[in-house]
């Protein structure tokens, strides 16, 4: 006999966030069935129609537009019964489609019957096409486009310009994985930074492994440097300005005169041309310890060096 005690728990079995139901529906209108890169791709163009709040945001990638979050995503369809465990192929279940019984699905049917036909290198090619910023990245752009020198002209002028050494800082809280990413791409950054103690985040992406394997597929290395850190019990009860303003005061004048070796790597990286973002969690600089170490490399750099706080 099920308890009473289990019941919110088995709801919860077939509860689907709602970026979640319009993927499903996606796939559904496509026949419930898609190869990875063909429904990728067209993921990607539908969080692009007019009028669609973007379920998904992607990043520019090895085949051009792609989102993490939708990869993790499809990993708990699986374990939840409602994707098909295919390696190759997104493939809805039954169960899928049960739990799609009252999606509404004009939209979505339009939207596909506009690409019927559409896959392969051709749908690869539209989304390069009409979105050279997630081309950037490609290792396939010239295949695709072979002789479309318009379209690779405009991925080269979307890619983001190199920009000199320097040191930034960003904050994750509020942010998706990919808005974080690009925000990182877009600033020219080439070397991200882990100022956290303990970098495990419950939030998706932003542990250390996703986190680093984040970077590294958009061509940005990451860095942990633990030893800059606060202690996570010091972080307790933070209330106001002032109770983050001693604590980080506390961390100026007891801990971070000691971390003089974390410094100096920081500084040759930057010396040997890196831009460095350091990050933790805070999107205020001013509620996150960042804003020391920033500001402690500041003072060594001397006048006309300043931090950007992204």
């Amino acid at each position: 006999m099920t308890l009473q005690t289990d019941l919110p728990r088995e709801r919860a079995k077939h509860v689907l966030f709602d970026r979640q139901r319009q993927m499903l529906a996606l796939l559904d209108a496509l026949g419930g069935r898609a190869g990875n890169l063909d429904f990728q791709k067209l993921l990607f163009l539908y969080c692009q129609e007019p009028g669609v709040t973007p379920p998904y945001e992607f990043v520019p990638y090895k085949f051009g537009a792609f989102s993490f979050t939708s990869y993790a995503d499809r990993r708990k369809l699986i374990e939840r019964g409602f994707l098909a465990d295919d390696e190759q192929h997104w493939a809805l279940t039954d169960a899928g489609r049960k739990a799609l019984a009252r999606a509404e699905t004009g939209r979505l049917t339009s939207f596909t019957r506009g690409l019927r036909g559409t896959r392969g290198d051709a749908l690869v090619a539209e989304t390069y096409r009409r979105f050279p910023y997630y081309a950037t990245r490609s290792e396939i752009a010239e295949r695709v486009l072979r002789g479309d020198s318009a379209a690779l002209a405009r991925i080269e002028a979307a890619r983001p310009a190199v920009k000199a050494a320097a040191v930034s800082t960003i904050g994750y809280e509020g942010r998706t994985l990919e808005s974080y990413l690009n925000e990182l791409l877009r600033s020219g950054v080439t070397l991200l930074c882990d100022v956290r103690r303990n970098p495990i985040s419950r939030k998706y992406g932003f542990s250390k492994g996703t986190l680093g394997k984040g970077c590294e597929g958009v061509g940005i290395r990451y860095e942990h440097v633990p030893e800059l850190g606060i202690a996570s019990e010091q972080r307790q009860s933070l209330e106001t300005q002032a109770d983050y303003d001693a604590l980080f005061a506390e961390y100026e004048r007891d801990s971070l005169p000691l971390q003089g070796p974390a410094l100096a790597k920081i500084r040759a990286w930057v010396r040997s041309g890196e831009r460095v973002a350091l990050t933790c969690y805070e999107r205020v600089p001013s509620q996150c310890h960042r804003h020391c170490v920033a500001e402690a490399l500041e003072r060594e750099y001397g006048k006309g060096f300043v931090a950007k706080h992204l």
